[in-house]
Formats: C-alpha cells, sequence, structure tokens
C-alpha cells in the first residue's frame, strides 16, 4: 500500500496552471483557483499561471513555451478535455507528448465513476511527458480538479510517496531516446 516516508525531504516542484476556455478570465477562474492553492500549500511552487483560448495551435505554442522553461517541472491544465467541437485539449497535449502516461487518464476515471459513475466516460483526461516536463490535462470542472489533485497528483508529485513517485524520475525523464529542453 502506499504511504509516505517521512524520512526523505520534501521536494517542491515547479508548476504552470493552464486553463482551457473561451470564457474565462483570471478573475472567475475557480478551477484554476482550486488548483493554485492546492499546490502551494501541498508546498509547491506556482511559476506561472494563465488562460489560453480553446484553439489546437494556441494551447500547443503555450505547453511547447512551458516545456521549454527550465524553470517548469510540470504543467497542470484545466478544461477543453470533453467531447464539444471546442474541446481540443487532448489533442494539443498529445501532439508534443515524447510518452503518454496511459495510467493517469484510466485512474482519473475510475476514481472519478465513483463519484460521477458513468458521466465520466465524457472525459479525456490525459497525461505525459515531454522534454522531461510531466503534463497533465485535466477537466474543468472545479470537482474534477479537486479529485484529480486529492486523489493522485498530491501523492505523485511528493518525493516522499512509496513505493514511487513521479518526483523521483525527473532526473531520468531526458534519458537517451526522449526529447530534451
Amino acid at each position: 500500500m502506499s504511504k509516505l516516508d517521512l524520512s526523505r525531504d520534501f521536494i517542491p516542484v515547479k508548476i504552470a496552471v493552464l486553463t482551457i476556455s473561451d470564457t474565462r478570465s483570471l478573475s472567475d477562474d475557480k478551477s484554476g483557483d482550486l488548483l493554485a492553492a492546492k499546490l502551494t500549500e501541498a508546498g509547491h511552487i506556482l511559476v506561472k499561471r494563465e488562460i489560453t483560448q480553446d484553439d489546437v495551435d494556441k494551447i500547443t505554442k503555450n505547453v511547447t513555451v512551458s516545456i521549454l522553461d527550465t524553470n517548469i517541472d510540470v504543467v497542470i491544465s484545466t478544461g477543453g478535455t470533453g467531447l464539444t467541437g471546442r474541446d481540443v485539449t487532448p489533442e494539443a497535449f498529445r501532439s508534443v507528448f515524447d510518452k503518454e502516461i496511459e495510467g493517469f487518464g484510466e485512474m482519473f476515471r475510475y476514481l472519478s465513476f465513483q463519484k460521477i459513475g458513468t458521466s465520466t466516460l465524457q472525459s479525456r483526461a490525459v497525461a505525459g511527458v515531454a522534454g522531461g516536463t510531466y503534463l497533465f490535462a485535466l477537466p474543468g470542472s472545479p470537482s474534477a480538479c479537486r479529485d484529480a489533485w486529492d486523489d493522485l497528483l498530491v501523492h505523485q508529485l511528493d518525493y516522499r510517496h512509496r513505493p514511487c513517485n513521479f518526483v523521483e524520475i525527473m532526473p531520468r525523464l531526458l534519458e537517451a531516446g526522449v526529447a530534451s529542453r
């Protein structure tokens, strides 16, 4: 079973929060606010917070800029993961992935199913790695962001989490065969 190994020091991760929306602004972005609060409460560093329109090219450009920024370890986006015509976040993220973390979307939907039942089928949450940066695309609802953070990300972005976590393998993400920054 997973647990925290308190003999290990916490290592803060540098995170960018990206809200994908044609209608939100920083003043009414509840999901972005929630993620920013959760990650800073956990001890991580909020490096950047932005809103980007539901447009593949704009999302891809913003994510690529974050991947190239050596001051960003993780990008967490919220919004644009549904089924409508403007929901293009998974396509944008997948276009830059070096590797997809399939288990993230699977686990998110499993946990979500326990709360919202079959409605979780409408979520296309995805995660991957590109240029040594972790990328997570979450749905736009605050409850989905809370669930993703509280049930998955807070654990995997904590170096003390055992038996393994994303932080401890960060130095190895740029090994041969994976694109570099």
